[in-house]
């Protein structure tokens, strides 16, 4: 199939790529700059130039292909509100070309829109009391009404650690704080979990809904659960720095704005369905092993 990849050449967008390419299939890729452009077609993939904010390049890109992988998002945490507005106008673009065709529309989710502080199955919607999980869920509810349409429609929650090399979001930036405090840290107990999956692996499970889905399914890319505490210490250990326990008061001020609201969050996720539809076997390495024997700690 030629498939239509929003967010591309991004660490997740290029390893989906990748794994779409060596299974066969050819990749038109989005792109909002020269470097994105240049970095898709040096893996082989078409260019279609454009945002998520150009609607017609993403109707042009959905009509072109046998199938869409929406991966992209604004990740403006200062207007996530308006980030997620975005992302629906996206799929509702995409959507109206796809409609009545049973073409795939494989749209992007996270875990932690789910109900904290117990296990999220696949069945489980998103937390409408949690303001930044009723914005994200929107999107979700959006793709699951479009499998009425003739859309063969599946969401992907992410778990909020994609880890492996080239990762640029929450281990470097635990590993940044840690090195900048002089300690590295957890909340309270440190019990809390967090999921987690080496990005390889994702790649294969967006494959594998991309080619196995039923309209309106939910998937799950979780490997594993790691408490916070875990983290903390492999991370204190690799740059020989004390682990402590911070308050949720004091996790503000250690942590940021961005990562202290985050790192008391108890996000233990289920994969048992998706694992057995898509017959999804995991196959890297641990957060752990890779925080200890990746390229995390390298200058």
């Amino acid at each position: 199939m030629r498939i239509f990849v929003t967010g591309a050449s991004g660490f997740i967008g290029k390893s989906v790529t990748k794994e779409l390419l060596g299974a066969g299939h050819t990749v038109l890729g989005l792109a909002r700059s020269d470097e994105a452009a240049a970095a898709l077609t040096a893996l082989g993939a078409d260019v279609k130039r454009g945002s998520l904010y150009d609607l017609n390049a993403l109707k042009q890109g959905a009509a072109a292909s046998d199938g869409v992988i929406h991966l992209a998002f604004v990740h403006d945490f200062a207007d996530f509100a308006q980030s997620c507005q975005t992302d629906q106008e996206a799929i509702r673009a995409m959507g109206d070309v796809l409609a009545g065709s049973s073409r795939p529309l494989i749209i992007t989710s996270a875990t932690m829109v789910l109900p904290h502080g117990r296990v999220g199955t696949e069945d489980d919607s998103y937390d409408p009391l949690w303001p930044k999980s009723a914005a994200r869920g929107q999107s979700e509810t959006l793709a699951k009404s479009l499998a009425s349409e003739g859309i063969r429609t599946a969401v992907m929650r992410l778990a909020p650690v994609s880890h492996g090399d080239g990762d640029h979001m929450f281990m470097p930036a635990l590993i940044a704080t840690a090195r900048e405090k002089g300690a590295s840290a957890y909340v309270g107990d440190g019990l809390n979990r967090w999921p987690a999956v080496h990005y390889l692996d994702t790649a294969v499970a967006y494959r594998l809904a991309l080619e196995k889905a039923r309209p309106g399914s939910v998937f799950h890319v979780v490997a594993e659960d790691v408490r916070m505490k875990d983290i903390a210490a492999v991370i204190g250990e690799k740059l020989s720095l004390p682990v402590e326990s911070k308050s949720k008061e004091e996790a503000q001020a250690h942590f940021g704005p961005f990562l202290g609201p985050l790192v008391s969050v108890d996000n233990p996720t289920s994969n048992r369905k998706t694992r057995e539809v898509l017959d999804w076997h995991l196959r890297e390495r641990t957060l752990l092993a890779d925080l200890r024997d990746g390229k995390y700690f390298e200058a």
